[in-house]
């Protein structure tokens, strides 16, 4: 068994979560969070941000540390283990370019509901329930724009 480090974010402007869309040799892969693996070097954060921008396009901030998903997976006569850590992020504009080369189709900004919804794996359906509360209480207590500002 491997073990692998991924870290991505939620990324939210004016309420809309950044999704990608996934397909691989014309078969179904399924909407997912922006996420990569962590290189040689690099801090979680730092790994975050950039595989946002690499996967989407977009200009993410980090606001918080969301928290950690566990899974595993077959690759190549192997089981991995991966953890990914998450961060929610703010973003200045609905701007997405999926990356083709990760064979992403399409991204964009969902409503909350219709994000949850399009999500393929469960345990990012959980970290974006965490995420969005969070969010919802910042934005409640006048906190999301001010913490945007000072990042």
């Amino acid at each position: 068994m491997s073990e692998a480090t991924s870290c991505g974010g939620v990324v939210i402007f004016r309420g809309k979560i950044l999704l990608l869309y996934k397909n691989y040799k014309n078969r179904y892969e399924g909407w997912v969070l922006p996420k990569g693996t962590v290189e040689p070097g690099e801090e979680h954060e730092q790994t975050a941000l950039r595989e946002v921008k690499e996967e989407s396009g977009a200009d993410g901030k980090i606001i918080s540390y969301v928290g950690k998903s566990t899974y595993t997976f077959t690759a190549q006569h192997d089981i991995v283990s991966k953890d990914v850590h998450w961060y929610l992020m703010s973003s200045e504009s609905y701007y997405s370019k999926p990356q083709r080369e990760e064979f992403f189709m399409d991204s964009g900004f969902y409503k909350y509901h219709e994000a949850y919804h399009l999500l393929k794996f469960a345990n990012e359906k959980q970290i974006l329930e965490k995420a969005y509360a969070e969010y919802v209480e910042l934005k409640k207590k006048g906190l999301w724009d001010k913490k945007q500002e000072s990042k």
